[in-house]
């Protein structure tokens, strides 16, 4: 029997017509500010990379020149030992944090929602507020933080940013104090969707509190600690406006990240070309480690 060709009704098609028009009329205005704002400068980047470039002249290309100098260059190597020292350090200890501020505020407490609160307000505070009364704590002669330290026998405390050696310590505490309020929330949203039965099964079988956080607490967090320590990575490795402001790198070259070191070549030094460069070989590390992660997460998935 032949099939009955059925042709679309002219309404319908002028509606579903104007349905796409609405769709696109919602798209179009974030898809043309990302490609303006974030598309062609990355695209942009890559070009820049292999050339020499400031912005008073025309870009001479220069191929692999750049990644060359990079190489002999003994301020890009310290910029990656600060920013590898500072992620090693900042990730362990602003997820221990955060965990821990957690599984204290996952409770029905007097006052719970503002201790939350108060957790979290640190990181929608002023990164330019936040370093001067830091600064001002870890002031060597008059900072609370030394005074302390005396009052309870340190004879000789930290120099903290005025040291090469304690500097980037006190840029990872306030880094950590910073943001543990934020990975706090997602930890606390990560408790409560572990079923409460998990914990009284456990409880009736004889586990401790420290039996039922590793067997039943650890494993039903690991979707979210696998995102917290993706984002904490990524952030780690791009960090730049703590440093910039609280120690602007120093003393000396003891704070220098790659990030600020980006800046410090391209808008200060107008090197543009060797900033694209460098910015390269930063997307590269936050691309290869995010992506090792994710390779272990599968596979402990898929066991």
């Amino acid at each position: 029997m032949a099939a009955t060709l059925t042709r679309p009704r002219p309404g319908r098609s002028r509606l579903v017509w104007r349905n796409t028009i609405a769709g696109w009329s919602f798209i179009l205005p974030n898809f043309v500010g990302f490609a303006l704002l974030t598309l062609a400068p990355v695209m942009a980047l890559f070009y820049l990379a292999f050339t020499n470039w400031n912005v008073f002249g025309v870009a001479e290309w220069t191929g692999l020149a750049n990644f060359r100098r990079m190489w002999g260059d003994a301020s890009f190597w310290t910029a990656l030992r600060n920013t590898l020292y500072y992620t090693v350090l900042h990730i362990p200890l602003t997820m221990a944090a955060a965990l821990g501020l957690a599984l204290l505020l996952n409770r029905r407490i007097r006052g719970v929602g503002f201790f939350r609160t108060a957790a979290f307000f640190p990181y929608i505070t002023s990164i330019v507020a936040i370093a001067v009364v830091w600064n001002q704590l870890f002031s060597p002669e008059y900072g609370p933080v030394n005074a302390f330290l005396r009052a309870v026998g340190v004879h000789s405390p930290p120099g903290w940013t005025t040291s090469a050696d304690w500097s980037m310590p006190a840029v990872v505490i306030v880094g950590t104090w910073r943001e543990m309020g934020y990975y706090m929330l997602l930890f606390l949203a990560g408790l409560q969707t572990i079923p409460t039965q998990l914990y009284e099964a456990a409880k009736i079988d004889g586990a401790t509190a420290w039996q039922r956080f590793r067997h039943v607490t650890i494993p039903g967090l690991r979707p979210t600690t696998f995102f917290v320590v993706v984002m904490l990575t990524i952030g780690s490795f791009k960090v730049f406006d703590l440093i910039l402001v609280m120690t602007e790198g120093g003393p000396g070259q003891s704070t220098l990240v790659l990030s600020q070191y980006i800046y410090q070549k391209g808008f200060v030094e107008n090197q543009f070309g060797y900033a694209s460069a460098v910015s390269i070989v930063l997307f590269a590390i936050c691309f290869g480690v995010t992506a090792v992660q994710f390779w272990i997460n599968n596979r402990r998935e898929n066991r």
